[in-house]
């Protein structure tokens, strides 16, 4: 049993920067595959990026050249690092967590989700 805890979302401009963690708990979280997603209002929930057990990273190619996901296996934390923010990037977080046969932006491929977390960018 995996629980996740997202934090650091809120308001910020346009251009802005927000770094948003996903806390795990448990003493195999390291092993596990974790993504983050954002849903919109009125829209499907969409892959952003996401990290294996062995630090290799997957970006979602819409946030590729602004957004970078990292973890640290002794905090039990991923990170998701927001930089240059625009209003399309509104949206509720979340991050989630898999093993086994994982593809990355297949929502199906995760057992655990977080509670999300709220990303407000003004104009």
């Amino acid at each position: 049993q995996v629980q996740l805890v997202e934090s650091g979302g809120g308001l910020v401009q346009a251009g802005g920067s927000l770094r948003l963690s996903c806390a795990g708990s448990g003493s195999t979280f390291s092993a596990y595959f974790v993504a983050w997603f954002r849903q919109a209002p009125g829209k499907e929930r969409e892959f952003v990026g996401g990290v294996s057990w062995s630090d290799k990273t997957y970006d979602a190619d819409s946030v590729k050249s602004r957004f970078a996901i990292s973890r640290d296996n002794a905090k039990n934390t991923v990170y998701l690092q927001m930089n240059n923010l625009e209003p399309d990037d509104t949206a509720v977080y979340y991050c989630a967590a898999g093993r086994g046969r994982i593809r990355p932006a297949e929502v199906g491929s995760y057992t655990y989700w977080g509670q999300g977390t709220q990303v407000t960018v003004s104009t």
